[in-house]
């Protein structure tokens, strides 16, 4: 246990709360050593062997899990990241984190009735995120006693009916909230949002509103789609790829093949990001054998460029505006024929580029005339260009603008609807984009509605649900009673730490659908049930049989994942069945099947090839080799928007230059983290070493502040209504990071975050430009 550790301290105004730790108990003092080797390789070949041997997960249950992982036929989908799989037939389509992620799920270790008994709620509260996980596999269902501060056992009839009694006895649906993570598979994605609806509320939160919401918007209003329009043969043969924003290396490892193979034929490879993080130097695939035994490693990067944090979208004006100067003296700077055919709002764009001056564009991005040049070289010479992103884009005030802006570079050079062209973000969780394809969406189209009512034959809501932002909000208010939740970890994942606590705390009742212990049970309401489920490895038997689940990647790729393991315990049920279970209490009198459904799952694919586009035929081909790729109309040129074109933009520039004496401070993973799940103190690819609670500098602007080198300070953060929130006794760490820029880890870092400093574009939460003042321990902010 670790609770005995030194532990960072929390301010909120005037209010102070300790914090447990996040990770493990270092195991020696900070240290800090910039990294040289290769990303992936070696480093993850070690690394990988040292935790499944303290996982013990070797010989038997590691090795055959890999050979499993992301097989196309009869094998599991990694529920690490959403990057696709190969389609050449790859044996090890597998990397570091995700060999992690899937042992860190098949520990042997088990929390049963004997632990809760052993442990308060009270007791555990104090324990560190790690070691709550690090407790294993959840075994039975579980309801918070407050009679005795501990969680009793409790059948899943009574579990059910508890469920079922709370929301019928809500005065109104929307008292209610039903949160998922990424985790989901398609199946019960589309049982729960059933069971919403027919409740009759669109109350669904999902971590994408934390997320990708502004991609989704923005290609939305732009293109028709919700959605990339590039699969990975695109990336396969793109003359230019632009990595904006995307930390690869440790929160999408399988895509150093891509860039690997991306230098070997030539094509231009370039990154843009605060931080040159690893994917952007160089890799040793692990499955390239010959490569690993000669330590011969593969450039994966060709440019960086480090704008400043929130300077992404000067950046993308900036070539813009380069290539319309080019097309002044060159026919081919532009695709007219594209523009004219397929796009509207050009000239007002046109116009919008001419009139930004370079000296704004330089100041705004943190970059020099001469490197946006540089990069818009680049993409006016390659035929083809992909530009890709992630987090880094979305989370900000003006995330929705700078993805729209994405586009808008796109279509100036017809990059869209052929092969190695388009644009491509890059998803996080394994079925995050499957989760809103299959319906969860707190804003769904009446066109969605429509076909959900005639299909299966319910009256679904029509006003629109509450985002995840808006659910804390409305907990916190009193006005949501009823928070479930179907896998992550909510209360660590949400901004705002303290407030989301204290949100959670006012509800009547919390259930939490989950594999392992976590923060999100002990921060409950005043009932609460813990709700075990399979994991992604376990084998899911059903009344008809084994049952397979399906899931979309970040490519709009739909395949089968089969579980390979025994469950961890015999009191385990499928998340179907639980979704199900949780419906007919509180619908007794729902003409659903849901018990039908959950005895087959291809019954539930055969309503939802019914009730979803691009579902057709969904049992015959989610069975082929590789699944089946969802249409995109935007790759065929037909465009679902109001014009019935794609859609330039001309938004103005946002202004991201930190006032005199604050800094742009973006939170982000370490390397041996997922999600909220730490496995180590360690981030390897940083050169950290048993440090959590720190944040990265510009050495200026340390100097400037009289902060040395590793030492500690205190980082305030000043939200929009003026309140402050402060983390006391972070190490400094020097760092080749933009002058004014700061970076520090989640979810640590969430406390930072107001809840009300939400984008107004997306209502995503602003976790990458929070505007922080860092001083030396003790001194004043």
């Amino acid at each position: 246990m670790s609770t005995d550790q030194e532990k960072p301290e929390t301010l909120q105004d005037t209010s102070e709360t300790l914090e447990p730790r996040v990770g493990p108990a270092p195991e020696g003092d900070p240290e800090f050593h910039p990294y040289h080797h290769p990303a992936a390789g070696w480093g993850a070949a070690r690394s990988v062997t040292g935790f499944m041997v303290r996982e013990g997960a070797l010989p038997l249950d590691g090795p055959r899990a890999i050979m499993k992982m992301n097989h196309e036929n009869g094998g599991f989908d990694c529920p690490g990241c959403a990057w696709p799989d190969d389609t050449k037939g790859l044996h090890l389509d597998i990397c570091e984190n995700g060999i992690k992620h899937v042992t860190w799920e098949m520990t042997r270790k088990r929390v049963g009735r004997e632990f809760f008994a052993a442990h308060s709620v009270t007791e555990l509260d104090g324990w560190s995120d790690y070691d709550l996980e690090n407790e294993g596999r959840l075994t039975e269902p579980m309801v918070y006693d407050p009679e005795t501060d501990h969680y009793v056992p409790i059948t899943w009839k009574d579990a059910f009916a508890l469920v079922g009694e709370t929301l019928r006895g809500l005065d109104h649906p929307g008292e209610a909230t039903f949160y998922t993570s990424g985790r989901l598979g398609n199946e019960a994605t589309f049982l729960y949002q059933l069971m919403a609806r027919e409740l009759g509320t669109n109350n669904l939160p999902d971590c994408s509103n934390m997320c990708h919401e502004a991609s989704g918007r923005a290609l939305q209003t732009a293109l028709g789609t919700g959605k990339g329009t590039v699969d990975l043969e695109d990336w396969q043969t793109a003359d230019a790829l632009f990595i904006i924003g995307v930390n690869a290396a440790s929160n999408a490892p399988r895509m150093l093949t891509a860039l690997t193979e991306a230098y070997h034929r030539g094509a231009q490879i370039v990154h843009v990001n605060p931080l040159v993080e690893a994917a952007a130097t160089r890799a040793i695939i692990p499955h390239d054998f010959k490569d690993m035994a000669t330590f011969h490693s593969t450039l994966t990067g060709t440019l960086d460029l480090q704008v400043r944090i929130g300077g992404d979208m000067a950046l993308l004006r900036g070539m813009a505006k380069a290539v319309l100067e080019q097309s002044a003296t060159d026919p081919k700077a532009l695709d007219r024929e594209f523009i004219e055919r397929h796009t509207t709002g050009f000239e007002e764009y046109r116009a919008l580029c001419e009139a930004t001056p370079w000296e704004e564009l330089e100041t705004q991005s943190g970059l020099s005339r001469d490197d946006i040049l540089k990069a818009a070289r680049v993409y006016r010479e390659a035929d083809r260009s992909i530009i890709s992103w992630c987090l880094g884009v979305t989370q900000h005030e003006h995330g929705v603008d700078t993805v729209r802006e994405i586009v808008n570079l796109l279509l100036l050079r017809g990059n869209l609807g052929r092969e190695g062209a388009g644009p491509s973000p890059v998803r996080g969780h394994s079925n995050v984009q499957g989760n809103r394809t299959c319906g969860i969406d707190h804003h769904p189209s009446e066109a969605f509605l429509d076909r959900l009512a005639e299909v299966c034959g319910i009256d679904p809501p029509r006003e629109h649900g509450k985002d995840t932002v808006a659910s804390i909000r409305a907990m916190r208010d009193g006005e949501i009673k009823v928070f479930v939740g179907m896998g992550g970890n909510f209360a660590l994942a949400a901004p705002d730490t303290p407030a989301t606590y204290a949100a959670l705390r006012t509800c009547e009742l919390t259930v939490q659908v989950s594999t392992k212990l976590n923060r999100s049970h002990v921060v409950h309401g005043r009932r609460a049930l813990i709700l075990p489920c399979l994991g992604r490895t376990e084998k899911d038997h059903q009344r008809k049989g084994i049952q397979s689940t399906s899931v979309e990647d970040s490519m709009s790729m739909v395949h089968m994942s089969v579980g390979m393991k025994r469950p961890a315990s015999p009191h385990l049920l499928s998340e179907p069945a639980i979704i199900a279970g949780m419906a007919r209490a509180a619908l007794p009198d729902s003409p659903t099947p849901w018990e039908w459904y959950v005895e087959d799952y291809d019954r539930i694919r055969d309503t939802m090839a019914r009730a979803l586009d691009g579902f057709e035929d969904f049992n015959r081909r989610v069975r082929l080799p590789l699944g089946f790729r969802i249409k995109q109309p935007a790759r065929e040129l037909v465009f679902l928007t109001e014009s019935g074109r794609a859609e330039f933009s001309s938004s103005a520039l946002p202004d991201v230059v930190p006032a005199p004496g604050e800094l742009a401070l973006g939170t982000m993973r370490s390397h041996d983290q997922w999600n909220t799940t730490i496995y180590s103190d360690n981030d390897r690819y940083r050169g950290v070493k048993n440090l959590r609670t720190l944040v990265f500098m510009n050495r200026a602007d340390m100097r400037e502040r009289g902060i040395a080198d590793m030492g500690p300070v205190d980082i305030t953060s000043t939200a929009r209504d003026g309140s402050h929130r402060r983390l006391n006794g972070y190490l400094a760490v020097p760092y080749d990071i933009p002058r004014g820029c700061a970076a520090g880890y989640m979810p640590e870092m969430n406390v930072l975050c107001a809840l009300d400093d939400y984008s107004t574009q997306s209502d995503q939460p602003i976790m990458k430009h929070v505007r922080v003042t860092i001083v030396p321990a003790g001194a004043p902010a």
